[in-house]
């Protein structure tokens, strides 16, 4: 792995918070093992290996009962390791895959076969090299017959020019934490704002309201300053909100969050039962598990 890579938490604190039974952790990864899933190439970053046995025992661990796992930058196209997982899973997982734009039909009725729901677009320009609109267009048209969606990954000061492609896109639409909005600046301001408007005038997209370690800048255990924007998001659009750990947590400069003290952080966004029975179990089963 990377020379300054922060591995994740070995040994986690057990949650106070009891999570509702059912309960998905909508966003989290696996890395390798390399041996036997090599990373890509093209990668721009080597992480530890992070197996899917790890997950699911994290899982247990913490009180969830099913994942969704999204395929990482760092295995590129190469969806092997997650559908590994995804077939260990016992139907207890599904996946987000990476794919290209030659892609086969007969590879994707694969994929879907293996718990695959969806494609991730990342335009995070410090972790992958951009792919051209059209491209993706053209993918999404592809996918939306499987009923699959469309995970996008961006920073709040992108969405400017990207809100018209993700407003059109012709499938359902997932917005990785929320746009990575700049917390230092007010969940009332035009920023954060932009990002809600997306949501209240697009009703085919969702957000995953997920990842204060990598948001905060008042940092652990608290998180104290991405609670004003998880929550509105969560209070405005209950129907379309999902939560997950981001589990290894990969690219993390500051500090290795402790994936307990992330599943005390959701009742701070979520403080009633109904917001966290929608945002933990009713949402992710409806986008993940209709079929």
């Amino acid at each position: 792995m990377d020379p300054n890579w922060l591995s994740f938490a070995a040994e986690p604190s057990r949650p106070t918070f009891r999570l509702p039974p059912g309960s998905v952790d909508a966003h989290c990864h696996v890395f390798g093992p390399g041996d036997l899933f090599p990373f890509a190439p093209e990668r721009k970053y080597t992480p530890c290996d992070a197996s899917a046995a790890q997950l699911f025992a994290l899982r247990d661990f913490l009180g969830f009962e099913r994942n969704v796992i999204v395929q990482a930058t760092c295995h590129g196209a190469d969806n092997g390791a997650l559908v590994d997982a995804l077939e260990r899973s016992g139907g207890m997982a599904r996946g987000v895959a990476t794919v290209r734009e030659d892609i086969s039909d007969a590879e994707l009725k694969a994929l879907d076969a293996a718990g695959v729901r969806g494609v991730r677009f990342n335009f995070v320009k410090r972790l992958v090299d951009t792919t051209p609109r059209d491209t993706l267009t053209g993918i999404a048209r592809r996918i939306a017959p499987l009923g699959w969606h469309t995970v996008i990954y961006f920073e709040a000061a992108d969405l400017p020019d990207l809100y018209d492609f993700i407003a059109t896109l012709p499938t359902p639409v997932v917005v990785d934490h929320m746009g990575r909005p700049d917390v230092t600046k007010s969940a009332d301001g035009p920023e954060f704002g932009l990002f809600l408007r997306l949501l209240a005038e697009s009703p085919q997209i969702w957000s995953k309201v997920t990842c204060p370690e990598r948001l905060s800048v008042s940092g652990p255990p608290g998180y104290t300053d991405v609670v004003p924007f998880a929550h509105r998001v969560v209070e405005r659009f209950p129907e379309r909100v999902l939560w997950g750990t981001d589990w290894p947590h990969p690219n993390l400069k500051s500090h290795m969050p402790d994936d307990g003290k992330l599943v005390d952080f959701i009742p701070r966004i979520a403080p009633t039962a109904d917001l966290q029975q929608k945002l933990l179990v009713d949402n992710p089963r409806r986008l993940y598990w209709a079929r």
